[in-house]
């Protein structure tokens, strides 16, 4: 499925059984919701934290509900996301073509 066929799609399934989209503020405020999931099962993962028992740790799932709010907000802000990924990818490629190549940091 490409970018544009996810935007239409969860624009469709919108239309059809979520009656409208939520307001911005409200998709901002779900989208901050999704993300502190996602960094609740990469801190248990991945981090110090141990889980509880009980715990959902299905991240592919996690990171679906992210991208689901992503397209929500670009959708009702007539954002096509094809378009401004391509133009963030071209912004970082002349920004940082040489930054992460030569960060000492990094060839460790």
């Amino acid at each position: 499925m490409t970018i544009q066929e996810a935007q239409a799609r969860v624009d469709a399934w919108i239309r059809q059984y979520g009656v409208r989209y939520f307001s911005e503020l409200t998709n901002m405020a779900v989208l901050t919701e999704e993300v502190g999931e996602v960094a609740r099962i990469i801190a248990r993962r991945y981090g110090d934290q141990s889980s509880k028992p009980g715990d959902e740790l299905d991240l592919a799932d996690e990171l679906a509900d992210v991208m689901w709010v992503v397209i929500c907000l670009a959708n009702q802000t007539g954002i096509d996301l094809d378009e401004a990924l391509e133009r963030n990818m071209a912004k970082k490629t002349l920004r940082d073509s040489t930054r992460h190549i030569n960060n000492e940091k990094l060839k460790h």
